[in-house]
């Protein structure tokens, strides 16, 4: 289930943009992206455990339920997805807050409709037998993908100690590198996602010092669109997100959790096993939960300040070049209208 690289993003997106204008399995490819008739929504999704209940959204027919017509497209490169989106391959796509403002800075017009999760604790910190606190990172040698979420966890943590880059030898490498890099003794930590951690965490005495857990709110997932989709299409944005919320009530109901699980882990080629460890390393949002998400509070808990906390950290680290109106980056009217109709219900 692999996560995604802002600064991998930038790239393929500069480098779609010079000639027209993201732990892969064989059983999970995605086929070339189709041409589906009009009408039909370009969905577009990476195989992180919480983009997976849109398997089952397909699975069963849930799509149909709620009057949208969807083209779910899985990109076991989760890059793939982020650069179909930012050059209008795709209508929308599941991706993270800071790979959302890395496309806008980059010239994309994106619009965030709704959160599928938090990373509580699958986004890590692992660390060798002799580092008991990260001011024990001093002098040493640490691996990260640069741009990514995992970059940026690490980050907060040491702003939260004190610290700077400047105080360790940053060695970047693309995460599943990382970890293998750190299982080898070759760095003496590692800021890498699941199912990655698992490899990392082989290395003797090897533990974790922090994750996602002890920053809340810091790495979130959404449904994202174009401005321009969102703009023409509202009716089908909305059929979207109630299909997202249709398929929690289903996952959520006791005698369809064996059956879901199943059909996720089989999506994301794990094992039963594997996949429940994995979820839960993630908070699934509810309805609930999103329009918390994209009220008004000073932590990052709060999409608004979030974004402007990623903002600052992509463009201070130089992945990003064009300071983002980060404002402009929510629309949550969607989710509003699908409280309304759950509290018309109730």
């Amino acid at each position: 289930m692999k996560r995604r690289s802002t600064l991998t993003s930038t790239l393929l997106f500069a480098l779609s943009l010079s000639v027209t204008v993201s732990c892969s399995n064989p059983t999970t490819e995605s086929k070339a992206p189709s041409s589906p008739k009009a009408g039909v929504v370009k969905l577009g999704s990476g195989l992180w455990v919480g983009y997976l209940p849109w398997q089952v959204t397909q699975a069963k027919e849930l799509f149909k339920d709620n009057k949208v017509d969807v083209d779910l497209q899985w990109f076991p490169d989760a890059m793939k997805s982020l650069e179909s989106l930012n050059t209008g391959k795709l209508d929308a796509n599941n991706q993270t807050l800071g790979d959302t403002i890395t496309g806008v800075a980059n010239g994309a017009d994106l619009v965030i409709v709704m959160t599928n999760d938090n990373s509580t604790g699958n986004d890590k910190i692992v660390v060798s037998d002799k580092i008991k606190s990260i001011r024990d990172l001093k002098g040493k040698k640490v691996a990260a993908e640069v741009g990514s979420v995992d970059h940026f966890l690490l980050a907060q943590a040491l702003k939260k100690a004190g610290m700077t880059f400047k105080d360790f030898t940053l060695v970047p490498l693309e995460t599943s590198k990382a970890a293998a890099a750190f299982a080898a003794g070759e760095v003496d930590a590692a800021a890498v996602y699941a199912p990655f951690t698992t490899k990392a965490l082989k290395r003797a005495g090897s533990k974790e010092l922090f994750s996602s857990s002890n920053f809340p709110g810091s790495i979130s997932d959404h449904v994202v669109f174009t401005r321009k989709f969102v703009n023409e299409h509202p009716d089908q944005v909305q059929g979207v997100v109630d299909s997202w919320f249709a398929t929690l009530a289903y996952n959520n109901t006791n005698k369809n959790k064996d059956e879901v699980n199943e059909i996720m882990a089989k999506r994301a080629g794990v094992s039963l096993a594997e996949y429940k460890d994995y979820a839960d390393g993630a908070k699934i949002f509810t309805v609930e939960d999103n329009t918390e998400a994209f009220g008004t509070g000073n932590d990052s808990t709060y999409l608004a300040t979030s974004a402007v906390e990623i903002s600052k950290f992509l463009l201070d680290n130089g992945i990003i070049k064009t300071k983002v109106d980060t404002s402009k980056l929510f629309d949550d009217r969607f989710v509003k209208a699908y409280a309304a109709k759950k509290q018309a219900r109730s």
